[in-house]
């Protein structure tokens, strides 16, 4: 096993293939093991690093609830890059990771070669409805555990397009911890910035950024297209028929989109315009 301390808590991780970093930050539901369609993908070309947030085995998972923020979760990617004497990298994220890499991006934007935002931005548009909601699922996983929140997930592209891949999917969110899983949504996500109350520092970030959707993905389409209309060298693709967790839902066309966009960051080929 690797992994590393920061601030002392131990956070594991796994580094396949050589190359320039790609490092993936994971959902909410994930782990490091999310990111596997990814790691076999990018390997060939770059060294992919992946891991898993405090608070999701095999990192450790703190039980005092100050132990969990974005301030912390950017901490510890930091610390994860120091860790391997990484100066700069692309920085890539889904849901929760794709906030991640975001926030990463306006704290260390020397650090960012490029940002992969996926399916972010979750708890922007709805506010309340979605902060009582997250409050409520954090007060099962307590109460209930990790087995049945996970169950009573539903994804209905996901499961119509690839349900073994779908049940794969539910399989790896309950191997979660319900500890881990409860405290990040109450010091994460819950406290986080919005997607919209980033609009300034979002204008005045200068890294090649690549925006992803799946259409069925009624949370995270507005706060989608507000990034691709303030982040200057911002794209936008949107996957049709798609849902949240598109890197295993559609992980062909996820692998080749990246791709692309990586192809034309590394050739100057991604422009910036005015926003």
């Amino acid at each position: 096993m690797a992994e590393f301390s920061s601030n002392g808590v131990s956070i594991y991780y796994e580094v396949t293939g050589q190359g320039f970093p790609l490092v993936w930050s994971h959902t909410f539901s994930g782990s490091y093991r999310s990111w596997e369609p990814q790691a076999r993908f990018f390997a060939r070309r770059y060294q992919v690093i992946t891991y898993s947030d405090r608070g999701y085995p095999p990192s450790e998972v703190p039980s005092d609830p100050e132990a969990y923020s974005q301030d912390q979760s950017v901490g510890d990617l930091y610390q994860l890059l120091r860790h391997l004497n990484i100066e700069q990298a692309y920085i890539g994220g889904l849901s929760m990771g794709g906030a991640l890499a975001l926030s990463f991006g306006i704290a260390y934007p020397e650090m960012c070669r490029a940002l992969i935002i996926a399916s972010a931005g979750s708890g922007t548009t709805n506010r309340d409805h979605s902060l009582q909601e997250t409050q409520e699922r954090s007060d099962r996983l307590l109460s209930e555990g990790i087995g049945p929140v996970a169950g009573s997930y539903s994804s209905p592209p996901f499961e119509r397009k690839d349900p073994r891949g779908f049940e794969e999917f539910i399989q790896g969110y309950k191997s979660n911890s319900a500890l881990g899983s409860a405290l990040t949504l109450r010091g994460v996500q819950m406290k986080r910035p919005t997607i919209y109350d980033l609009e300034e520092k979002m204008r005045g970030l200068r890294v090649p950024t690549l925006v992803m959707i799946g259409d069925e993905d009624e949370p995270c389409i507005e706060p989608a297209v507000f990034m691709k209309r303030h982040i200057p060298s911002c794209g936008l693709s949107v996957f049709p028929q798609s849902g949240h967790t598109i890197n295993q839902e559609e992980p062909d066309l996820f692998n080749r989109t990246v791709l692309d966009f990586l192809t034309a960051v590394k050739a100057g080929g991604w422009a910036e315009r005015p926003v």
